[in-house]
Parts: structure tokens; C-alpha cells; sequence
């Protein structure tokens, strides 16, 4: 009989690519709060101590996609404004198996927890997407090049079910950036 050499079984977690325990470790052992970011497939969850998931921007009257640019940054504010009205005032990313790369997502999200009030290192400014993709101007900018061709109602479908124009994302965003900022 041959000598089988025991086959070293990866932590579940692992296999699924759900978790990278290296980086984990080194983030536990910072002993920092820890900005945790998820992305789902209908949302976005993030949470320091506090927690905040896209849902919640539904519920202040944000009718458009919970998962792009501009409820990324808004999800942040509102994440970052929560954390101050709890004492919180730093902490560091921790985006999971997701690489944040530049001017993603992520970012985005980041960016509007900075602005939300609380101190995440995060290098140079220039890792930030720009200031019309948080506010949805490039989303308004494709509606208005597509309106009146097939595509506006196959791509928009959703936001027009909702009987909310995909061109007023801008407007939408503005007023409950505004809403949120005023939260005490």
C-alpha cells in the first residue's frame, strides 16, 4: 500500500473566496473599528459598531438603484453621521475579499463616510470617484442621450416602473444629501 500524504482541507470560508484570513488577522490585530463594506447583489450593508444597509435610503426617499455611485456615497454619509452621534470618530476599511480599486464603489462609499464625519485613512484624494458620478450626473448625462429610443426603457425599466425619472437622479440626490446632512 502506497503512504497517502494527507490532503490539507482549506477553511471553508476560504474555498468560497468569502474571506481572506491574512488580511483579517492584521486587521483585528490593529485594534481598530473596522469600516466594514459588503456588496450583495440587490444592496449594500456597512457597518462600524453601527450599521447602515441600502434599505434605509428607501425608507428616506431614495427611489433609484441601491447599489450605485450615488447610494454608495450617501449610504457612507448616513453611515459616517450615525457613527458620530455614537462617539465614533475613527476607523480603517475593511472591504473583505472585495479589492477596492480606484474610484470604485467602494470609494465612493468612502468618501461619503470621510464626509460623514469620521476619520478612515485613505491615502491621496485622487483614489475618490469624481464628484458627477457620486452625485448621478453620469447617470442623468446616458438617460438624456438615450431618451426616446428603445434602449431608455429597456435600461431605465426599473426606475420608470417606479414612475421615477432616471433624469432626475441629480435632483433626488441633492435633496437627501441635504436631508441627511441635517440629521442631528
Amino acid at each position: 500500500m502506497k503512504n497517502l500524504k494527507p490532503r490539507t482541507v482549506l477553511f471553508r470560508r476560504k474555498r468560497e473566496q468569502k474571506t481572506d484570513y491574512q488580511n483579517r488577522l492584521k486587521l483585528l490585530l490593529s485594534k481598530q473599528l473596522r469600516l466594514v463594506v459588503r456588496f450583495t447583489n440587490s444592496g449594500i450593508i456597512a457597518q462600524v459598531l453601527v450599521a447602515v444597509d441600502s434599505s434605509a435610503l428607501k425608507k428616506m426617499g431614495w427611489n433609484y438603484s441601491q447599489k450605485n455611485f450615488p447610494a454608495a456615497y450617501l449610504m457612507g454619509l448616513l453611515l459616517g453621521k450615525k457613527a458620530q452621534q455614537k462617539g465614533i470618530k475613527h476607523a480603517i476599511l475593511d472591504s473583505g475579499t472585495k479589492a477596492p480599486l480606484k474610484k470604485s464603489k467602494v470609494y465612493a462609499l468612502l468618501k461619503g463616510v470621510v464626509d460623514g464625519g469620521l476619520t478612515v485613512p485613505h491615502g491621496n484624494k485622487d483614489i475618490f470617484p469624481s464628484e458627477d458620478h457620486l452625485n448621478g450626473k453620469h447617470i442623468s448625462n446616458y438617460a438624456h442621450s438615450l431618451k426616446g429610443k428603445k434602449e431608455y426603457e429597456a435600461r431605465f425599466s426599473g426606475y420608470l416602473k417606479s414612475k421615477h425619472a432616471p433624469e432626475d437622479i441629480t435632483k433626488s440626490f441633492t435633496e437627501l444629501k441635504h436631508k441627511i446632512v441635517a440629521l442631528k
